[in-house]
């Protein structure tokens, strides 16, 4: 029971003590594959069998990099800063409340998921500071943006959810129709409504005064001329540039092929010339390289999790001193979920796993189809705002450090733990009991 639990504080206590993700996660890999009796080399051995679960996100994110640098490179996110500093001056709380909305749109209205944030973040980061925006606030922003519309709405990639949910529980013997699925998780939803005001308006209103620090990475505003606010020719390609990857991406359903075709469009338009490619793609790859290789370990250290059986032992354990269907047996299925999620870094890998524990133990001691459901999505949900490991957190963390001035960590990571964790927590139980 204790090699989840343990692996995951490993990879927790390391990050907090400013260790490089990607060496708390591979230290918390090895002590997961130690803990369950294998070797040393065995244990890295499955680590890196697992890592090409991740690949295909690591190269969308590696051209990712490479397209938002071009278009940092056209100036025509000048524009944007330039617009949003008229409308927006002096108002903090609007924007960050305005790029939440953005975020919300990435997950139901125009499926990109984390695509648009070193598209769109990077060019804003003088503007924060200007403004005194706490860059913590903008990060619990963006997370919410890239969870709650999916957790709630069955649009989307809330589609693809709540289809998950609803598959694996009915493939465990509990009959609960799709369109059901949203009634349960609207509760768990509103919690991280309320923990994304708590952020913006209460723990992160104050202005940001910013300490004069090195900066250790590119500012793609800096370096492109985001001074420009005139609209020119230029940037009218640089949009159908953008809305051409989209709809490639939407159309193939791959971020790799809608990326890539942008960056061609970009090199066909002589947007960027052809003769500035090496740059691009090293700035691209410096820009976003480092969250794709943290993708890649975090997928083999959830290999680790699941090859070895520990999740499910983890599990099964808790659940079976937890007693019948009462609030504290709710209560060790969500922080069962928690530490799970944590370790693995996504919400819809873990659904399958919990599902077929939860299911028959929910049937056994009576809780409801609905109250199942809000069980699952929201143990499941748990974790990824707030994991190192989750695209959630590394998806804000790789526009916000564009400049150096920001922390997966402690800037990311742990303010979105403790504002949606939280509250799905507390809202999970109550939908637990309610429904």
């Amino acid at each position: 029971m204790f090699t989840v639990i343990t692996s995951v504080v490993v990879m927790i206590l390391l990050s907090l003590f400013r260790v490089n993700v990607v060496l708390a996660i591979l230290a918390a890999g090895i002590t997961a594959g130690l803990m369950t009796g294998l070797s040393w080399s065995d244990s890295l051995e499955l680590l890196i069998e697992g890592m090409g679960g991740q690949a295909e996100t690591a190269l969308s994110y590696i051209l990712l990099g490479v397209f938002a640098m071009m278009i940092g490179y056209s100036g025509i996110t000048g524009v944007l800063v330039s617009s949003l500093m008229r409308m927006l001056k002096g108002k903090r709380g609007t924007l960050i409340m305005v790029i939440a909305a953005a975020a919300c749109l990435s997950q139901n209205v125009i499926p990109v998921h984390i695509a648009f944030v070193p598209i769109l973040i990077p060019p804003l980061l003088k503007l924060f500071d200007e403004m005194k925006i706490d860059r913590r606030a903008v990060a619990s922003a963006l997370t919410f943006g890239l969870k709650a519309p999916y957790v709630m709405l069955p649009v989307g990639f809330g589609f693809i959810f709540h289809n998950t949910i609803a598959q694996e529980i009915q493939a465990s013997g509990m009959d609960v129709p799709v369109n059901e699925i949203w009634k349960a998780m609207l509760i768990p939803g509103l919690g991280m409504v309320a923990g994304l005001l708590v952020a913006v308006f209460i723990t992160y209103r104050k202005p940001k005064e910013w300490k004069d620090r090195p900066k250790t990475a590119t500012d793609p505003s800096e370096k492109t001329g985001d001074d420009t606010v005139s609209f020119t020719f230029k940037h009218g390609l640089t949009i159908v540039a953008v809305l051409s990857a989209l709809i490639i991406q939407i159309a193939m359903d791959s971020l790799i092929f809608g990326a890539l075709s942008g960056i061609i469009l970009m090199f066909i338009f002589q947007v960027v010339p052809f003769r500035h490619g090496d740059e691009m793609v090293n700035d691209g790859v410096k820009l976003m390289g480092m969250i794709a290789f943290v993708m890649l370990i975090a997928s083999g250290f959830a290999n680790v999790l699941k090859e070895t059986g520990a999740v499910n032992n983890m599990v099964e354990k808790a659940i079976s001193v937890s007693g019948g269907a009462n609030i504290m047996t709710a209560a060790v299925m969500l922080l069962a979920g928690l530490v799970v999620t944590m370790g693995i870094g996504t919400s819809f890998g873990t659904i399958p796993i919990l599902a077929a524990l939860f299911v028959p133990f929910s049937m056994s001691v009576g809780f409801s189809p609905l109250a199942t459901v809000a069980l699952i999505g929201t143990a499941g949900a748990m974790g990824d705002a707030g994991s190192p490991a989750s695209d959630s957190t590394l998806g804000p963390t790789s526009g916000l450090n564009a400049d150096g001035r920001h922390h997966h960590i402690w800037d990311t990571c742990v303010p979105t733990f403790l504002h949606y964790n939280i509250p799905l927590f507390l809202f999970g139980l109550i939908a637990a009991v309610v429904l």
